[in-house]
């Protein structure tokens, strides 16, 4: 891939425009599936915490529910009955029958028997008084007083929160007191059985429930008090878990708790209202699929490679194209296709194509012209293509054609705009009424025009009455539209485009016939035939074809015109020697236009007493062709010397008035009488450049020696060489030369200290 490639900002827009279109859909698909995955792995994680606490909550609510149950069982055994305690030979009894329950339960710590209003405790491992009690085993937030009035108040199972305890030995340890009062469901229980269960016991159950994660695990009771805690990492204050526990229901949610996202799962149990709450930090589930976002990223960069790299190769593909269309509309114009003009290789393209339609649009009519000229020249209408034939707007598709010369007094026309207004006129024109339209030919000479006329028969007029109202409507038009009075020369119609070069021969041939008419007539090829009285002679009109074939330089009309009158005579049954006498009639027509034309004493050298005294048709034939074909090459070398001998003339011309505004193709044409068309053609075949080409180099040329040699002001010698739109001649030039004028004459003038023209500066 070349590297100016990546100069082009159009180049780079096709690789950002196939980048964007992977990268979107892939920077969505990639935050979608990162998301997604993020969102399963939340709703498994949060799953299974739910799922854990309500394990939990199964566990804690069987252990409590055998911790009821042990209470009822105490409250009916009779050796824990209130009598057989304090009977000083049965309460031994009694403190093992304590010790044998408190073995049937793991989670009991210790186990104590209050009978209401008793100054004396129970436990598993012996009796105590209750001052005894409280001050071998203290609890931190629990004093006496309050501990008393708990074992002797309460009606329901109450759990206190988990409390520092400590014994005799200064020992300390976290517990939590589970009262529960005997008869159990008795309005007026009696006592009350006080389990202590270290917190280990419940925050076990509920350790593995966060696992590698941080956050809280809480047991709360029935009024939403704290009973055990877990934790991993962060604590809530207290503020912030009254207000979190006040509204907490039962199920999984979302709450932002220190300005942060947080996931709260809880569990609450139906048989003693107690709630299980696990709270996590949102943000750490995103980092739990790091491995995810590390292969995503990967693969992510992975695709945005290739994916550049199929970018580069999508843009250089469809670049390409566009590079070659630019290079190629520069090297056609001259410029370089790195001239950064106005905007990309799209704009540029766009201004070369406008610029070549203008070029085209100015060369239409004379390519048009040059097309309908060889038509009546050569016929052959075929050659051209049925798009050039709808560009230049041709139509043959007419039963009919044939071919008129309008001609008139060169003393007659007003100058040039009125012949150019003639050829407009005449270039295309339509006669409905008649179903015929036709095309305007400029001839070589400025005094006649060629018509070529299409046209449908109706099938109520004869086919010359039809055609000679064509020629009345077109000799109205003139009349009507200019000051002139035309003479019109009619060919004969035929039903193909392809002989039209043989109407044109006999239009050309009727048109001679003005100097022995009357100025302005219509003369029709079609009359000049001669009586019946002489029908086994050559027709005159076939033999004015034949002089005009020749002076057409037409071979092809004039070779036909010789074989036909041959066939016609070897069908007679004329005389040997009237025959002959009629091919001398041939001879002498041939030897006339040679008179004519000038060239009839080197013919009379090519004919030999074989010819005129031989008896073989075909042996005359043969020579009269031959003489036929070297006058038809005598006339186009006389044409061609004749029209090289001209332009010579219209280029100095050019040369000595190229600095006159009023200067133009048509000006010069009237000059020197003949057609612009034909001088177009002649000019561009002769110098290698059109007409407007070649003023513009001279002028130019003019302007640099300006330059270089003078110091006055550019406006004035941009006027001087008769240019008047001086700011469209700066842009000409610069696209040219590559400088603007200022810069020319800085770079290349031979006065050192010429001052900068503002004007150029401008510029």
């Amino acid at each position: 891939m070349r590297l100016n490639y990546f100069k082009s900002k159009l180049f780079l827009k096709y690789i950002w425009s196939y980048l964007f279109i992977l990268l979107i859909p892939l920077v969505f698909m990639t935050i979608f599936i990162y998301k997604n995955a993020v969102t399963s792995l939340r709703t498994e994680i949060e799953q299974s915490r739910l799922a854990q606490l309500t394990q939990a909550k199964v566990v804690i609510d069987g252990r409590m529910k055998e911790l009821s149950e042990i209470a009822t069982r105490i409250s009916y055994d009779k050796r824990l009955a209130s009598y057989q305690v304090h009977d000083p030979i049965s309460s031994r009894e009694s403190i093992q029958a304590l010790d044998q329950y408190k073995a049937t339960s793991s989670i009991i710590g210790e186990i104590y028997l209050y009978f209401h209003k008793d100054d004396k405790i129970y436990s598993s491992k012996g009796l105590n008084n209750f001052d005894v009690f409280t001050n071998n085993l203290s609890f931190k937030t629990w004093d006496k007083e309050a501990l008393y009035q708990d074992l002797n108040q309460s009606k329901y199972p109450a759990m206190r929160p988990a409390d520092i305890v400590s014994n005799s030995s200064g020992l300390q340890e976290t517990m939590l007191a589970y009262l529960i009062p005997i008869t159990p469901n008795s309005p007026n229980p009696h006592g009350t059985v006080m389990y202590l269960i270290k917190e280990s016991e419940l925050t076990s159950l509920v350790d593995s429930i966060l696992g590698n994660y941080q956050g809280q695990t809480y047991i709360l009771d029935n009024e939403g008090h704290v009973l055990v805690d877990n934790r991993q990492g962060e604590a809530l204050t207290s503020a912030e878990s009254k207000s979190l526990f006040d509204n907490i229901t039962p199920g999984i949610e979302d709450r932002t708790v220190n300005g942060q996202a947080h996931s709260i799962v809880s569990v609450k149990s139906q048989n003693n209202g107690w709630t299980y709450v696990t709270i996590m930090p949102s943000a750490q589930f995103f980092s739990s699929v790091l491995h995810v976002r590390s292969f995503m990223i990967m693969l992510f960069s992975i695709v945005v490679i290739v994916g550049a790299a199929i970018a580069l190769v999508l843009a250089r593909m469809q670049y390409q194209p566009i590079s070659m269309l630019v290079e190629f509309a520069a090297s056609k114009s001259g410029s370089s296709p790195d001239s950064s003009g106005a905007g990309n290789e799209l704009e540029r393209i766009r201004t070369a194509l406008q610029e070549y339609s203008s070029r085209v649009d100015l060369q239409e009519p004379f390519a048009r012209h040059h097309f309908l000229s060889m038509l009546l020249k050569y016929g052959s209408a075929q050659t051209l293509t049925p798009e050039l034939r709808g560009a230049f707007d041709l139509d043959f598709n007419r039963s009919h054609y044939f071919v008129m010369v309008v001609g008139w007094d060169e003393n007659e026309q007003n100058g040039v705009q009125e012949h150019q207004d003639m050829i407009d006129l005449l270039t295309q024109i339509e006669f409905p009424e008649l179903a015929a339209h036709g095309y305007g030919v400029e001839l070589s000479r400025m005094d006649q025009i060629g018509l070529i006329i299409n046209f449908d028969l109706d099938g109520k007029s004869e086919e010359f009455d039809h055609k000679r109202l064509i020629a009345e409507a077109v000799r109205s038009n003139l009349l009507e539209s200019f000051d002139i009075i035309p003479t019109i020369g009619v060919g004969t119609s035929y039903s193909s485009p392809d002989q039209l070069n043989q109407s044109y021969i006999e239009a050309c041939s009727a048109y001679e016939l003005r100097v022995s008419t009357d100025h302005g007539s219509v003369n029709y090829f079609d009359k000049l035939s001669d009586t019946s009285d002489h029908t086994f002679w050559i027709p005159n009109n076939n033999l004015m074809k034949l002089s005009q074939s020749l002076k057409q330089g037409s071979y092809d009309v004039a070779a036909q015109m010789i074989h036909s009158a041959f066939m016609n005579l070897h069908s007679s049954e004329l005389s040997a020697l009237f025959i002959r006498c009629i091919c001398f009639d041939l001879l002498n027509t041939i030897l006339k236009t040679a008179s004519e034309l000038g060239s009839h004493h080197k013919l009379m050298q090519e004919i030999t007493p074989n010819m005129l005294y031989s008896s073989s048709l075909d042996e005359l034939e043969g020579g009269l062709l031959k003489l036929a074909s070297q006058i038809c090459e005598q006339v186009e070398r006389d044409n061609h010397k004749e029209e090289q001998s001209i332009i010579d003339r219209i280029v100095a011309y050019i040369d000595e008035h190229y600095m006159d505004n009023a200067l133009s193709l048509e000006s010069v044409a009237f000059e020197f009488g003949i057609s612009p068309s034909h001088v177009s053609r002649s000019f561009k075949e002769k110098v290698g450049l059109n007409f407007i080409q070649y003023v513009w180099q001279k002028r130019v040329e003019e302007v640099k020696h300006q330059l270089k040699t003078t110091s006055d002001p550019l406006k004035d010698i941009i006027l001087k060489v008769g240019y008047l739109d001086a700011p469209n001649f700066i842009r000409k030039f610069k696209k040219e030369t590559g400088y603007t004028p200022g810069q020319y004459r800085k770079m290349f003038s031979q006065h050192g200290g010429a001052e900068s023209d503002p004007d150029l500066d401008a510029e």
